[in-house]
């Protein structure tokens, strides 16, 4: 059913278009446009409504239904592209100690240890399949 709403708002749509071409404007001479006798009314006389106006007004009605056909079960199929936030703790984080060296430049009693650094890669194997990285390897820059 989608798709055959789908396919008959496209067809709406064309026609509309092509139908508004068809039409004669109204009040379309120069004369109507600074108040000419010509112009009844701010739009226009409307005068005796033709056969492409009833078209016109009657494919509009069902392309405005269409509309809210397609949007409603549009809603349905569509998902949220923003992602649910994990669930909070209400615990408090526990608070980190300074990390800011004394001024002798050894770290401040109660600060933790500085990490130690990582060893160095070890030589390639001989053989002539690539070798797996090592994961204690920081990543190579891009």
């Amino acid at each position: 059913m989608f798709i055959a709403l789908v396919i008959l708002h496209s067809i709406m749509c064309f026609a509309i278009i092509g139908i508004v071409l068809l039409q004669a404007g109204k009040g379309a001479d120069i004369g109507s446009a600074f108040g000419g006798a010509g112009s009844q009314a701010v739009f226009g006389s409307m005068g005796t409504p033709t056969v492409l106006g009833k078209i016109t007004t009657a494919i509009a009605i069902l392309f405005t239904i269409t509309s809210f056909s397609l949007a409603m079960l549009g809603g349905e199929r569509a998902s949220s592209v923003v992602r649910e936030a994990p669930a909070r703790s209400t615990a408090p984080a526990p608070s980190a100690p300074s990390a800011t060296p004394s001024p002798g430049g050894a770290p401040a009693p109660g600060a933790p240890a500085p990490p130690a650094p990582a060893a160095p890669p070890s030589p390639a194997p001989a053989s002539s399949a690539p070798a797996a990285p090592d994961p204690t390897s920081p990543a190579p820059a891009r």
